[in-house]
């Protein structure tokens, strides 16, 4: 089945609806191929005409919204006719994937519950989307707006298009409406801009996983591959046996993934700051020869300390996907 709109009352569409609302009229895109569809929600604490604005104003939409590098509206020549709009993905290495779509409904109730319906496509052979149509609905509670959306569309390339879209495309895709929604409200709610919370969110992943990678690596190569001789000494002179020296390893490699599991545990950062700080102490009572080598822990250490400090700073405020509910409310019988 392909993505279309149609309009009913809500208790036809039990999946794509929230249950305080049960019973206005709006319209809906039914699943494409029997695919439940994406859906993403979040709360924010603003008002309904300013994140209206973020979200439909192309300009301010393509800073926060990851999906897309470009939004653009197209002239209109009727004023009555449905907006269409241009989109554009850079995906890399200068090539970039574009596509069209338009606004084919907006509704508004007395409680300023308000939706925005829209249907898309790209023709570019590049998309593995074809086609496929969803919504936005802003829905105003007394614990603050909440801002959801569904969607669902069709994808080329028959059955591998079929398996790179279930097993990796879709759910990027949903990861990537999460993430942009906690982006945007981070913008709205603390006014850092969705530049900012990108470049952020880089330098956080850069620390944590440069961090990660010096685990593995002091782990797995001069302890567990190629046992280096100054490993060994090392440990000797702490009076610890050499049979450890695999064990010291494989927990620096544990670590070192520990790391990567906590993304979102800030306090892992000051973890790698204390065991760094512990181990120059201790080469520094122990093997006090080691700090004057041409490759030596203090300029070692330091660097990762430095690093996690990067990293700890950079956490501070962060978007993030489980910010979001990825599973649309049903109405309770």
């Amino acid at each position: 089945m392909n993505g279309v709109l149609r309009c009913g009352n809500q208790e036809n569409y039990p999946n794509e609806i929230d249950p305080a609302n049960a019973g206005s009229r709006l319209c809906y895109s039914l699943p494409v191929n029997g695919s439940p569809g994406i859906y993403v929600e979040i709360l924010i604490d603003d008002e309904l005409e300013h994140v209206w604005l973020l979200t439909q104003d192309p300009a301010l939409h393509q800073r926060w919204d990851l999906r897309f590098s470009k939004i653009e509206y197209l002239p209109r020549p009727i004023a009555t006719e449905p907006q269409r709009f241009f989109y554009e993905t850079r995906i890399g290495f200068g090539l970039a994937v574009k596509g069209t779509g338009e606004s084919v409904g907006e509704r508004s109730a007395a409680d300023g519950d308000t939706t925005s319906s829209l249907k898309f496509a790209s023709a570019d052979p590049k998309s593995l989307i074809r086609e496929g149509s969803g919504y936005w609905r802003y829905v105003p509670t007394p614990r603050g707006l909440r801002f959801f959306t569904w969607y669902d569309y069709s994808v080329r390339f028959g059955r591998v298009g079929w398996l790179v879209d279930r097993l990796f495309f879709r759910p990027l895709m949903g990861w990537a409406t999460a993430w942009s929604f906690d982006r945007m409200r981070i913008w709205t709610e603390n006014g850092q801009t969705p530049e900012s919370s990108l470049a952020l969110s880089l330098v956080h992943a850069t620390a944590r996983i440069a961090g990660a990678a010096i685990w593995i690596w002091h782990g797995l190569v001069p302890k567990l591959l190629y046992p280096n001789l100054d490993e060994k000494i090392m440990l000797a002179q702490a009076g610890v046996s050499l049979r450890f020296l695999s064990w010291i390893g494989g927990l620096e490699i544990l670590f070192g993934l520990f790391l990567l599991y906590a993304w979102h545990w800030k306090a892992a950062f000051g973890a790698n700051i204390v065991l760094m700080f512990a181990a120059l102490i201790a080469v520094a009572l122990d093997s006090p020869s080691y700090l004057k080598s041409a490759f030596n822990p203090v300029s070692l250490n330091l660097a990762v300390i430095a690093l996690s400090m990067v990293g700890w700073i950079a956490s501070s405020r962060l978007p993030s996907s489980r910010r979001c509910l990825r599973r649309a409310p049903r109405i309770q019988s």
